[in-house]
């Protein structure tokens, strides 16, 4: 491939999806601020930098997959706005950001890009730790569609689903609302299992209802919260993260800004967002999400 690629931001999954994209021929070099992910990315066969600037210098994508919004305005331009990775790419650069952060922070983003002289996506990704790894994951792109072009077969090697949400932000904007959606669903998934436990259902005999009648969804049939029914699902790894509480917790907190901006009252949205604050603070930050269910049945029993 003659692009070459830098990637800021190679942990959980940043690394993989820069692996995926060696493995798919393109020349990629990285930068992390943690030396066990340099090294990680490097056995996969990604170059490291010696930093962010040094890695974004001369590429002709830069993809970004970071923590915070504030993380990624400070990679763009630097703590002080003097310099950061925008300083040091070659005019015209595409920038790929796919960190998940607030909607106002991927606008600043884009105007921040534009200012100097690059151009700007807000790819954001669904499909946790599992789909990275295995070149699955959903796209939610927000930008120019001239631009989505250039960049749709970089992110094809990395997922399966990519999708034009529309102008700056747009893919943030879907991401949010995807992920509301998500939270509310898992605490029901794990409510409604708790309640059958109560019950003296199986957990095996209300997946083959549940997952074959209306209840179906993403949050039972992908990532169930009790062990058996889904092998793959973290259950059965003493929920080991694909998608991490904490993770959950700030993608909940991301929708409470955007419901307070527009004026939108979300009632279940609102109290997913508490229960997953306190999940995480309470001991369920490095937990997949799912987890929420020992909470559930905790209180349950209590």
């Amino acid at each position: 491939m003659s692009t070459r690629i830098a990637f800021i931001g190679l942990g959980h999954m940043g690394g993989p999806m820069a692996a995926n994209l060696v493995k798919a021929g393109y020349e990629v070099t990285g930068f992390d601020v943690v030396p066990a992910a340099n090294e990680a990315a490097r056995q996969a066969g990604v170059g490291i930098a010696e930093s962010a600037g040094a890695a974004a210098a001369g590429a002709g994508v830069v993809i970004t997959m970071l923590q915070t919004g504030r993380q990624v305005l400070d990679v763009f331009s630097g703590p002080d706005g003097s310099g950061g990775v925008l300083a040091a790419a070659a005019p015209g650069t595409l920038f790929l950001e796919c960190s998940t952060i607030a909607v106002e922070d991927a606008k600043q983003a884009h105007a921040a890009a534009g200012a100097a002289g690059h151009r700007c996506l807000d790819a954001p990704v669904s499909g946790g730790v599992v789909g990275a790894a295995a070149g699955t994951l959903t796209f939610m792109v927000g930008g120019p569609q001239a631009d989505f072009a250039e960049a749709e077969p970089i992110l094809q090697v990395m997922g399966r689903r990519i999708v034009h949400c529309g102008g700056a932000g747009a893919g943030q904007a879907a991401k949010v609302c995807n992920n509301l959606i998500l939270g509310v669903s898992m605490i029901a998934v794990c409510e409604a299992f708790v309640l059958g436990e109560k019950l003296g259902l199986e957990h095996q005999t209300l997946f083959d209802v549940a997952s074959n009648a209306s209840g179906q969804c993403w949050a039972l049939t992908t990532n169930c919260p009790v062990p058996g029914p889904v092998p793959a699902s973290p259950a059965n790894r003493d929920y080991q993260p694909g998608f991490a509480g904490a993770l959950m917790a700030k993608d909940l907190g991301l929708a409470l800004e955007a419901l307070k901006a527009t004026g939108v009252t979300a009632e279940l949205g609102s109290r997913a967002a508490e229960i997953y604050r306190r999940f995480a603070e309470e001991g369920g930050a490095d937990k997949d999400f799912s987890a929420i269910i020992n909470t559930i049945r905790a209180r349950a029993e209590g």
